[in-house]
C-alpha cells in the first residue's frame, strides 16, 4: 500500500511540474501584486481563504521556470527579499475558471517584486532588469503552446515619494504597457491595471489620477481605493487580497468583449 501511494505521489508530483498552461496570465509590480495578506512583523500568519485554494488547473511558473500546481504565497521565490503573503493571484485565478472554465489550465506568471524598499516604475523600463525578466518568463511559459492572454500590473506606491516620479507617471504606465504589448507580439494584449490606494510618500492621489486617466484599448483599471490595509497602512489585508483578486477577473472578463478605448474603471 506504501509503495502503491509513493507512485500515486509521483505521479502527481510529475503530471504537475510538466502541465500544460492553455491560458498564460502574467503578474508584474511590486509588493501589493506579490503579496503581504497576512504578513505581520516578516511573518505570514499562514492562512489561506478559500477563494485562494489550490486547483489542479490553476498552475504557476516557478523562479526555475517549472511548472507546478499554484499555491499561496506565489511569489514566494520571485519577490526572495521579503515575506510574502497572500496576493490577488489565487482569486483572481480561481474566479476566472468560476466563471469560464474553458480558460483552464491556467498558467500564472509571478514577476512582481517589491522587495524591501519597492520598486518604481522606472525600474521596469524596456532595458531594466525586470522587465527582461518578465520576457524571459513569458517565453518560457509559451514554450509548451499556451498564450499569453493578458497582463496584471500593481505598482505605483514607490512612486509617491518624489513629486517628479508622480508627475511622470502616466507616460512611463504608458510606455510600459505598449513595451509589453510590443514585445509579447499583441497589440492589443488584455491589460487590467490596479490605482493605488496607499503609498510610501505624499503624492498617492497624483500617481491614482495618472493610472485612473489612462485611455487604451484593451486596459482596464481596478481601483483599490476602500479596501482594507495592514497596520503599516501601505500594503493590502488578506480581505482586501481576496476582493481585489476577483475585481480582477472580472474586469480581465470584462476585456474579453471590448474592441475599443475605454477608461471604465471597477471599485470595490
Amino acid at each position: 500500500m506504501l509503495a502503491l501511494l509513493c507512485l500515486v505521489l509521483h505521479l502527481t508530483l510529475t503530471n504537475a511540474s510538466t502541465s500544460n498552461a492553455k491560458t498564460i496570465i502574467i503578474l508584474a509590480g511590486q509588493s501589493n501584486m506579490s503579496g503581504r495578506g497576512g504578513v505581520q512583523y516578516n511573518t505570514w500568519d499562514g492562512v489561506v481563504p478559500v477563494q485562494c485554494q489550490p486547483n489542479p488547473s490553476i498552475l504557476r511558473l516557478t523562479a526555475n521556470l517549472t511548472w507546478v500546481q499554484a499555491y499561496d504565497p506565489l511569489h514566494k521565490d520571485i519577490d526572495v527579499l521579503a515575506t510574502c503573503g497572500v496576493g490577488p493571484g489565487m482569486p483572481f485565478a480561481n474566479r476566472l475558471l468560476q466563471r469560464d472554465p474553458s480558460l483552464g489550465p491556467l498558467g500564472l506568471v509571478p514577476c512582481a517584486v517589491g522587495g524591501l524598499m519597492g520598486t518604481k516604475i522606472s525600474e521596469w523600463g524596456r532595458k531594466r532588469w525586470l522587465y527582461k525578466q518578465v520576457l524571459m518568463r513569458a517565453k518560457v511559459a509559451r514554450r509548451a503552446g499556451g498564450s499569453v492572454r493578458g497582463v496584471l500590473w500593481f505598482q505605483g506606491e514607490s512612486d509617491t515619494v518624489i513629486e517628479v516620479d508622480a508627475r511622470k507617471y502616466k507616460r512611463r504606465l504608458v510606455n510600459l504597457f505598449g513595451n509589453l504589448r510590443a514585445d509579447l507580439g499583441d497589440p492589443l494584449l488584455p491589460i487590467v491595471h490596479v490605482a493605488i490606494t496607499s503609498g510610501q510618500g505624499h503624492y498617492v492621489e497624483t500617481v491614482r489620477k495618472a493610472q485612473l486617466g489612462i485611455k487604451l484599448p484593451k486596459v482596464r483599471c481596478v481601483d483599490a481605493k476602500g479596501l482594507p490595509l495592514l497596520q503599516d497602512k501601505l500594503h493590502l489585508s488578506t480581505p482586501a487580497q481576496v476582493r481585489l483578486g476577483r475585481m480582477l477577473a472580472d474586469a480581465f472578463l470584462m476585456q474579453e468583449h471590448v474592441a475599443s478605448p475605454s477608461n471604465n474603471t471597477s471599485s470595490p
